[in-house]
């Protein structure tokens, strides 16, 4: 596993992928660490899960040090409606200031990013054939993941690069986050999370467990998003929250330990096991 500095990754996008930058930032008040994308095409950009509005500077800053220049983003995909995704939309329509950016959710979340900001065009990614087209023919495909963790969840897939840019589905708790997560052997053959073999201080695995438990709806809603993801060709999971799982392997791991979790969500909390 290699390391970024904490200074590169307070100041500068970091490429995870031929094209995709992370240009993300720090919650430190909530425990998070959120991580919006940028996608770089010929010309075009596209901005996935934008960020709140406090760090917009943040956001903007890593972008402009990427080399784009704001009005060459031409989509905004917001993959549900929270404000830690959606908070700065009024900023960027103003920097980006160009009568061709468009949004890109669905009809159960442009409801309320409506909220936000009514101004720009909300487009439906199932109207558009459920997949968006850069003009080089880079393609980013959309699929829905609903109650994981609101009822118009849905991921997006860059068939160029293999990545899946998953919302919060894969995101952490994590009090020692990492941007690259890559797991050593003996964690990805790891069946039981309570007994650590590398007798490590902290599971890297555990706080994707916790985050999961609490913030999806429940198991028959998480299951039903992990069939949907296991269908895809993936080589990396960019989440929203939590780290970038690095490898196949890694993806693999981790969809079994979250298939594993008894109890997510309203079960979770029924089942006294809440701490």
């Amino acid at each position: 596993m290699y390391e970024i500095s904490k200074e590169s990754l307070d100041k500068e996008p970091v490429s995870i992928a031929d094209g995709v930058y992370w240009v993300g930032y720090s919650d430190e008040n909530r425990g998070l660490h959120c991580n919006p994308y940028l996608i770089i095409e010929g010309d075009e950009a596209v901005l996935i899960d934008a960020g709140n509005r406090d760090d917009f500077s943040t956001v903007m800053l890593k972008i402009l040090r990427a080399g784009l220049e704001p009005a060459q983003i031409t989509r905004l995909i917001y993959q549900h409606y929270d404000p830690d995704l959606c908070g700065s939309l009024p900023q960027f329509e103003a920097i980006i200031n160009s009568d061709a950016l468009r949004i890109i959710s669905n009809t159960e979340n442009n409801v309320f990013i409506h909220y936000y900001s009514a101004k720009t065009q909300k487009l439906d990614y199932r109207e558009l054939g459920g997949h968006f087209d850069f003009a080089t023919g880079r393609r980013l495909e959309f699929y829905a993941t609903p109650f994981c963790h609101h009822p118009g969840s849905f991921v997006t897939y860059d068939t160029q690069t293999k990545t899946l840019f998953s919302s919060d589905l894969f995101g952490s708790f994590d009090s020692q986050w990492m941007l690259l997560l890559e797991l050593d052997e003996a964690c990805r053959q790891c069946r039981d999370l309570k007994e650590c073999r590398n007798n490590l201080s902290k599971c890297p695995v555990n706080g994707i467990v916790r985050f999961h438990q609490r913030i999806m709806t429940s198991n028959r809603a998480l299951a039903s998003s992990l069939d949907t993801i296991e269908k895809l060709d993936i080589d990396r999971i960019a989440s929203q929250h939590g780290s970038v799982i690095s490898t196949r392997d890694d993806v693999k791991a981790i969809i079994r330990h979250l298939r594993a979790i008894d109890n997510v969500g309203i079960d979770y909390l029924l089942s006294g096991e809440v701490t």
